[in-house]
């Protein structure tokens, strides 16, 4: 593959893209110099049918634009071609239907033209893509009128189509925003259209030269004056769209159909006139072959002149009298033969004239009409202007009025976002001295869990009696230490922010589980030790009982021997000593069990007492900080109040006395639940149940909360609300003794009370 047909496909495709925009000129330029400079296009038809066209009903739509252009400006042997390519062009209209989208009906459409366009270049192979007539006459001369007649015919088909096809473009091109493509399409048809238009000019005034005013002439002005007009109104359609008039010079066709029995410089198309004229005598012969042709109805007022009679029947004189006679005749016929051509001629000058001076009074009427339409659509333009400059002067006065009222509103949101900004600082100075209390209070915490951890110690060394003890020990030492280790974070995360309450008490709930958990294992343990203890008892019985066994089979072995050897008294002492021997061993195995229960019962309640130790050192820590929380409620109630009477704290200017009421509703609902909560603390004996400890803070720290919103939007209602001289007083008067009851509340509920 050369270099050319590898840039020629290059150009196909991305003249045949799936962007919806116009194909380029310059992709379209490079295919149509190919076919010139190659004279031939087999390479364009190759490149064209490797293209993705059934995939894309754009590409496919462009590709139809490409080919049409190629066909009109290419080389003539791209129609050769092109018909030759004739089934491949059909097939392109089968790939989408022609009911679906407007592209489908386009394509279906523009593919039918382009087929009758090859056809008709394949039955009149001397017409170029563009139907040029100066072109066409060079090439050949048509004398036969009926095949003049038929090449009009088919052009005034090829019109009609494209009249149709165009029609189809403008009907689809307000269906959808990207029209630029469609309207690409009416480029070709315009220059086609208009070489159709000047050709069937051309082609009636050289047939009605020849003719003259034929009937079959009649049929084929007045199918040419209706294209015309059809015409005239596409290309005012077309004049509307900008983007065709920046490609094309669209031509302007005038209001009425051309004479096409004038020339274009307004000269009289000559037709043929027969004249039958007859000789009088051989005499006259040379003048009839000057003279011109005339019709025979001048000439048929003439009659022959009698035949004279006989030489011989007349005298001398009398033939001389008679050839006088004729002489005068022929003189006279010969007068009045050039006064009638004389008059002839002048009537047909006078006709011509005056028909001269119809055209171009016809002429001066069509471009009157043209001016006056010219003048209505600037005045229709000039109107369209001056109203859009009048919507313009109110759009930037409303403009003018949004910006104005922008700039006050930016105003007023700066001014109150100033405001706000000094009450987060003052807010955040307040929470920085909160944190430290929070720190000295994790701080005293922390000693705490250290002298724990110090009993904790004393509590290890007191219990090292068995191995099986201090395996508990241990165990029970691991689960403490991660106990504390959990303790001390979820210290350090009380002291955050309020939000991580809730993650608080999930925790908690956790830690309990734990906590039973290791009692059950304990108590397991326990038990597993029992058994194992009473195995060993069990075993120890089963051996000393063997042992007892082999003691009594060898007494009777004995006695059997004394018997037999008749030694009673040593046989007896004997006996006795052996009973003495087992009484002792009983005696021992009964200490050993006593001992043994002892150890057990020791074990269990230094073990009992260190779990009742545990659980009520974590009670006690639990109610040291819900004292702490609630001391910490009362501090932050008493800095409400301090910024209640402070003039820097300006509270929630925003607040209307609607919003008020709802706070103070959620502060009632508030303190109604923690005082359920605390109740039930009390009542139900939950002293050692630790939801209910982060219950009592969790509500401690939403009421206090909901009391300062309280604080600051009542505050902050006051500066809007103008209700007397002494409406402010209430108002502080009444938040501040609501603040004096809620620290009196916290305080009353300390465990020291």
């Amino acid at each position: 593959m050369s270099r050319a047909e590898v840039d020629l496909q290059t150009s196909v495709k991305k003249a045949c893209n799936a962007d919806e925009v116009p194909p380029k000129r310059k992709h379209v330029r490079a295919c149509i110099v190919y076919t010139w400079d190659h004279k031939n296009s087999r390479a364009f038809w190759n490149a064209v049918k490797i293209q993705p066209l059934q995939s894309n009903e754009v590409q496919l739509f462009k590709a139809l634009i490409m080919i049409h252009k190629v066909l009109q400006e290419g080389h003539p042997n791209t129609l050769k071609d092109g018909y030759r390519n004739r089934d491949f062009i059909a097939s392109l209209a089968t790939v989408f239907p022609s009911h679906g989208s407007a592209y489908g009906r386009l394509i279906n459409q523009y593919d039918k033209y382009i087929l009758q366009k090859l056809d008709f270049h394949r039955n009149n192979p001397g017409f170029n893509g563009t139907f040029e007539y100066e072109e066409y006459i060079s090439l050949r001369a048509v004398n036969d009128p009926n095949e003049g007649y038929e090449a009009l015919l088919n052009l005034m088909d090829l019109q009609d189509s494209i009249n149709d096809l165009q029609k189809l473009i403008f009907a689809t091109i307000n269906q959808s925003h990207s029209n630029l493509c469609k309207v690409s399409a009416l480029v070709p048809l315009i220059a086609e259209s208009y070489g159709i238009y000047k050709f069937c000019i051309s082609m009636l005034r050289a047939m009605y030269q020849q003719l003259g005013e034929d009937d079959a002439l009649s049929g084929l002005v007045e199918r040419f004056d209706s294209q015309h007009f059809m015409l005239r109104d596409f290309y005012t359609d077309c004049h509307a769209i900008k983007f065709l008039t920046s490609l094309i010079t669209i031509p302007r066709l005038p209001n009425s159909a051309p004479n096409l029995k004038v020339t274009d410089d307004g000269q009289p198309i000559s037709r043929p006139r027969s004249v039958s004229t007859t000789d009088t005598n051989n005499n006259n012969n040379n003048t009839n072959n000057t003279t011109p042709q005339l019709s025979s109805q001048p000439t048929s007022q003439f009659e022959q002149p009698p035949v004279a009679p006989a030489i011989d029947q007349l005298n001398p004189t009398q033939l001389e009298l008679q050839r006088q006679q004729q002489l005068q005749q022929q003189q006279e016929q010969q007068r009045l033969f050039e006064q009638q051509q004389r008059d002839q001629e002048r009537r047909f000058m006078e006709e011509q004239q005056a028909l001269q001076m119809q055209q171009t009074q016809q002429q001066h009427i069509g471009r009157v009409s043209e001016l006056e339409h010219d003048l209505l659509m600037f005045k229709n333009q000039y109107d369209n202007d001056q109203q859009l400059l009048q919507q313009y002067d109110s759009r930037v006065k409303s403009l003018e009025n949004e910006m104005s009222a922008l700039n006050s509103t930016a105003t007023q949101q700066i001014a109150s976002k100033d405001e706000q900004i000094k009450n987060l600082e003052d807010q955040i100075a307040n929470w920085t001295k909160k944190y430290e209390s929070l720190a000295k209070l994790y701080s005293q915490l922390r000693q705490e869990h250290l002298n724990l951890l110090a009993k904790f110690k004393k509590i290890q060394q007191k219990i090292s009696s068995a191995q099986e003890s201090i395996m508990k020990k241990e165990k029970l030492e691991k689960d403490l230490k991660a106990k504390n280790v959990e303790l001390a974070d979820l210290i350090r995360e009380r002291d955050r922010a309020r939000l991580d309450l809730d993650r608080l008490k999930a925790n908690k709930d956790q830690e309990i589980e734990k906590l039973q958990a290791e009692v059950r294992e304990l108590t397991l343990t326990q038990q597993e030790s029992g058994k194992l203890q009473s195995l060993n008892l069990s075993s120890i019985m089963t051996k000393h009982q063997s042992e007892l066994d082999k003691l009594k089979n060898q007494l009777a072995e004995r006695e059997l021997k004394l018997t037999n050897l008749g030694d009673s008294e040593q046989l007896q002492s004997k006996l006795r000593d052996t009973e003495m021997e087992l009484q002792i061993t009983n005696e021992s195995l009964d200490n050993a069990l006593a001992e043994l229960h002892r150890t057990k019962e020791d074990q269990d309640d230094i073990i009992n007492a260190q779990i009742d130790h545990i659980l009520l050192a974590n009670v006690e820590k639990f109610k040291n900080l819900i004292d702490i929380f609630l001391e910490n409620s009362v501090k932050r109630v008493l800095d409400t109040k301090h910024e209640l009477v402070s003039p820097v704290q300006a509270g929630n200017l925003n607040a209307s006395p609607e919003y008020v009421l709802s706070i103070i509703e959620l502060c009632s609902d508030t303190a109604t639940e923690f005082a359920t909560i605390f109740n039930s603390f009390i009542a139900e004996d939950r002293n050692e149940d630790e939801s209910s400890f982060s219950d009592i803070i969790l509500s401690t720290s939403s009421l206090t909360s909901s009391i300062n919103d309280l604080t600051l939007n009542a505050k902050g209602m006051t500066k809007n609300i103008v209700g007397g001289d002494n409406f402010e007083e209430k108002i502080y008067q009444l938040v501040s003794q609501i603040l004096d009851e809620t620290i009196g509340f916290f305080q009353n509920l300390k465990s020291e009370n």
